[in-house]
Formats: C-alpha cells, structure tokens, sequence
C-alpha cells in the first residue's frame, strides 16, 4: 500500500471540496490519537476522521460514527473551545508532502474572527495532529515530542511550527526537466530508488509504476539509461504531475485472488495480470480497503492458534508416515524367506551335517540361490526358522498396511483442514473447523461440563453465479463440503475438485439443463482456486456429476471416491466470476 503524497493530493482534493465553506457542529476525540469532526456543508453532513495512529495514520470522509469518552481529553477540549463552531476555509498541501493544512475562521471571546490551523502529518510513527496560530505557532498537538524524543523538531505548545527538512527533497511539482536529470537521473541507484528518493511524495510503488510506465525496469541502474530512456522517464513524469495538478485521480484497490494487494490514487498499469477495482472516492477506497485488511487481519490471528495445532499434528503424522513406509518396505523380503524354508524342505535331505549353505534353484524362476544355514541346526530346524521370520514379517506388513492406510487418510485430513484454514472468510467458518478438529481428537472442546455441546454458528458455502446464469456453489471446509456433495447437490448436478490435492468441493446446479463450456470452464478455475494449488499455473481437475460419488463407510468428512470422471486443466484465476452476496 502507499499511503504516500500523491494519494494524499488526493485526499486533499476531496476533503476541499466537500468541507470548504463548511461548518465544524461537533468534535470528538475517539482515540488517543484520533479525531472524529462533523462538519456541516451545503445542506450536507459530513464526518472527517482524522488519525494519528503509529501503526495506521489516515485522513478521509467517512458515514461511521463513533462515541468519544464521556470526558473529553484537553486536546479536544481546546479544539471545542476555538474552533467548535468554527467555518473551514481552505484544505491546502504543502507541495506533495503528507501534511493537510485545514485554515479554520472563528470568533474568539470578544467576537472578533481569527484564524487557526489545525495540521494532519501521516508520516508512519511520527504522524501527528498539530493545532496552530495563523503565524504557525503550535498552541497544542495530539502527540507532544520533546527534544528527548526528536532532535529534529519539538512539538509542545508555544514552539513555531515547521515541516522538519530532513531529506532534503526535490518538490515533483515544481521540479525542472534539467533539475529531474540532475538529481534523480545522477544518482548511483536503480531507477525506481533513486525516483522515490530524490522526490517528495513519491513511494516506492509509486516509483515502480512510473518507470513501468515509461516501459523501464524499475532495478536497472541510472547509468544504464540513455538518452531516449531518460527522455521518455521525464515525459512520462510529467503527464503523471499534470494529473495530479489537474486532480485527475482515478482511486484503485489492487487484489491478488479476494485479498487487497495495494491501493493508490491513481491507475496501477503495473498489476495489469491483477483484478483491480475503482473507486470514485479515495475515502470509500481507503475505508473499504483498511475494512478488508482489517477483516482478514483478524481472521489470521483468530485462525493462528489452530493453524499452530494442524501444522504440529501434520508435523507428526507425516513423520509417522515415513517410519512406517520404511519398515513396510523392509517386509517385502519376507517371500525368500518363505522360499527359504519351501527350498530347504525339498532339498535339505542332501545336506551334510554342519553344513553352513545350501546351493538350489527356485523353482519358481529358476534361479540359482544360495541360502545361508546354521550349522547347528538340522535343515528341518532352519527351515522352521526361516518360515517363523516369514510368519513375523507377514504380520508386521499386514498391520503396516492398515496403519500406513490409516495415517496417509489422517494426513490427508489435516492437509485439507490446513486448506480450509486458507480458505476462511470469518469467525464462523473457523468455529466449524475448530469443530472438526474437536470432533476428531486433535483439540479438547472447552464447553462447561453438564452443558450441550455448543453448535457453529451456520456458516454457508461460498455463491458464485456463472456467466451463463447458473448457480455454483464452493465449500470452505470439510463439514460444508460434505452438505453440499450429499445434501445440497442432486443426482444430475456436477461435482468438480483439484485432482490428488486438498481443496473445495464445488457443486454446478444444472437444473435438469446441459451446461455451456464456458460454465464447465468457470467451475474448473474455482475448484483450482479453492484448492492448496491456487498459486500453480494450472491445475488438474476432475469432474463428474454428483451420482458418481460414494462415500467410503467410516471416512473423515468431505471425502468421496468416484470412478467415472472427466479431467480438464484450469487456471487457478476467478476474476470475472460474479459471486453472489
């Protein structure tokens, strides 16, 4: 993401249009560091959250509102007393730095109208709220910094305020094209570094889609540009300004499969492979963009103690897997020992006493074989010796067998749990599949005792409708995979999955009707998608309809065999599959 000048240019440009002319009705302070202000404009209300936060510094319009304590914080206090009532004048930016200037007008206690500042700097952990004079002179901030905490600057009430110099950048708004070649184009850096270096506003992202823009390598060293190349670098920058001059902003969020990748202000050319969504407001893109992020945030700290209990059992049954393929295989020489002991019984009269081998011919292959003896045993004796090896042996594999089978179906169960664990959307998915885990063995169920046990809130399986109008539905986990393939789903639906992969059960409602190829085509990408092969190419994935599965007796949940089926490549890609909501 790059929260950086140009996206707040834009900002800027909204929060302008929307506040000038304004008046400020409410002010609250809902965080530390956060300030929620109502703003009434043009018959219109508007609610501008202003954030200082460390770790998420934001400025945008936004129709959540949010209590503050029932005690203001003095901050909010002097703001109520000074600007309460306030009228906005003017959002300005100074150049393409990450600070918003709002010039407010109020009366002060003798009537008079005066001018204050109030400041958002959304600079990572130094981001602040500062409230100014109109001659810059600091009467309080959200965040005090002393010069304990910054030998730059200290921000405490009575201080002037400046913006702190201390990168020494080239203004993109004003720079020459002699000042771009001198600076940016002389430093000994890659291309994209030396862009977001030398310029204000500029992030790394941004320096990245400028010279993919200019159709340059973002790594290649300035040197290495010639002439043309830095001519069409400079051309391309400057379109890039003028737009941002012009407030031609066109708002974009960047998603790799259903997660948010990166947002900016204007078009990134450079995700072309990637689905993209615009926005005709930088405020609904950042709200829905950090609501995304928050949301899949949580999801993964919720999921992580689970994702923890899978992996360890994974962990150890695949270890349990391979010491257990080891021995099975070290039983397939148990059929020489039994022709041993047959060889022995037919050819062991010859045998002279003490003898320590006995030279024969499989009778089975014809094969000439030597066959170690004890000497202190009669042939009979180590005949019955080499049968009892073979007896041992035979045992041990038979019970290998079954438990070779038994742990390759518990590893298969916890890779498709660890899959669903990917797949999850919300709490309610991760109730089932902690259900599942509860239900065979891996996790205790913490319920209190003498009570029943507590049901997952229904969690319904992912909707999709093809481009063909027909319904396909994606199973998030094993229990709903298990509804959809042998409740939901009729006989004459189809049934489609990634081959010998952990992953979604995705069901076709055909309705009685043929389906296009198109539709076949659509189920086969989700089924790849939904599956722990979604960063392949292409994935391999087997069709039927629903009345070719069976369910073998006893098997974990979601697990089906079939045995006719058709196959057909797809691209783990869903852009352009309409979900349904």
């Amino acid at each position: 993401m790059a929260f950086d000048g140009i996206t707040v240019a834009n900002i800027r440009l909204e929060l302008d249009r929307a506040l000038t002319g304004g008046r400020i009705t409410k002010i609250a302070q809902t965080e530390a560091d956060e300030l929620l202000i109502t703003v009434k404009n043009n018959r219109e209300q508007y609610r501008l959250l202003l954030s200082a936060s460390a770790s998420l510094p934001l400025a945008y319009l936004t129709e959540t509102n949010k209590q503050g304590p029932m005690t203001a914080p003095n901050f909010c206090m002097l703001l109520r007393k000074h600007i309460g009532s306030g009228r906005i004048l003017s959002v300005t930016q100074p150049g393409l730095e990450r600070i918003l200037c709002f010039t407010i007008e109020h009366r002060n206690e003798l009537g008079d109208l005066c001018r204050k500042k109030l400041i958002v700097e959304i600079m990572g952990k130094h981001s602040n709220i500062i409230f100014c004079t109109e001659d810059d002179k600091i009467l309080d901030s959200i965040k005090h910094v002393s010069l304990n905490m910054s030998s730059v600057r200290e921000v405490l009430p009575g201080r002037d305020y400046f913006i702190p110099q201390t990168q020494k950048k080239e203004n993109p708004l004003e720079i020459t094209e002699e000042r771009f070649y001198e600076t940016v184009l002389q430093k000994p850096l890659p291309l994209a570094k030396a862009v977001y270096t030398t310029l204000t506003g500029f992030s790394p992202l941004m320096a990245e889609e400028l010279c993919y823009r200019a159709s340059l390598d973002g790594g290649l060293p300035t040197d290495a540009c010639d002439e043309p190349s830095r001519l069409h670098l400079y051309h391309t920058f400057a379109r890039m300004m003028e737009d941002v001059r012009e407030g031609n902003f066109s708002p974009v969020i960047v998603y790799q499969g259903r997660e948010p990748f990166e947002f900016a202000a204007l078009p990134l050319t450079q995700y072309g492979d990637c689905e993209s969504v615009s926005y005709d407001s930088i405020s609904r893109l950042l709200e829905a963009y950090y609501a995304d992020r928050n949301r899949i945030t949580r999801i993964r700290q919720k999921s992580t103690d689970l994702r923890k209990i899978v992996g360890t059992a994974l962990e150890r049954e695949a270890k349990k897997l391979i010491l257990q393929e080891k021995q099975l295989k070290d039983t397939e020489k148990k059929d020489k020992y039994r022709i041993y002991g047959e060889l022995l019984n037919t050819y062991g009269y010859s045998l002279e006493p003490g003898a320590k081998t006995l030279s024969a011919v499989n009778y089975y292959n014809g094969e000439p074989v030597q066959i170690p003896l004890d000497p202190t045993l009669t042939p009979g004796e180590n005949a019955k010796k080499y049968f009892d090896r073979y007896g041992k042996l035979k045992r041990t594999a038979e019970a290998l067998t079954t438990q070779t089978a038994e742990t390759r179906d518990a590893v298969a169960h916890l890779e498709s749990i660890s899959t669903a664990l990917d797949i999850a959307r919300d709490e309610n998915d991760l109730i089932q599949i902690r259900d599942e885990l509860a239900d065979y063995g891996y996790i205790r169920r913490h319920s209190p005792s003498g009570k029943k046990k507590q049901k997952a809130v229904p969690s319904a399986p992912l909707h999709y409708i093809s481009s063909d109008g027909f319904d396909i539905y994606v199973g998030k986990n094993n229990y709903q995979n298990e509804e959809l393939s042998f409740k939901i789903a009729s006989g004459n639906d189809w049934w489609f999955h990634a081959k010998n992969m952990p992953g979604s059960h995705v069901i076709v409602r055909s309705g009685g009707q043929e389906l296009p190829d198109s539709t076949f085509e659509e189920a086969g990408r989700l089924a790849a998608y939904y599956s722990s092969g979604r960063q392949a190419p292409k994935v391999e994935i087997d069709y039927t309809l629903k009345k070719n599965l069976r369910k073998p007796g006893g098997a974990k949940p979601g697990f089906v065999v079939y045995y006719t089926n058709y196959s057909l490549m797809a691209e783990p890609d869903i852009r352009n599959i309409k979900e349904s909501s």
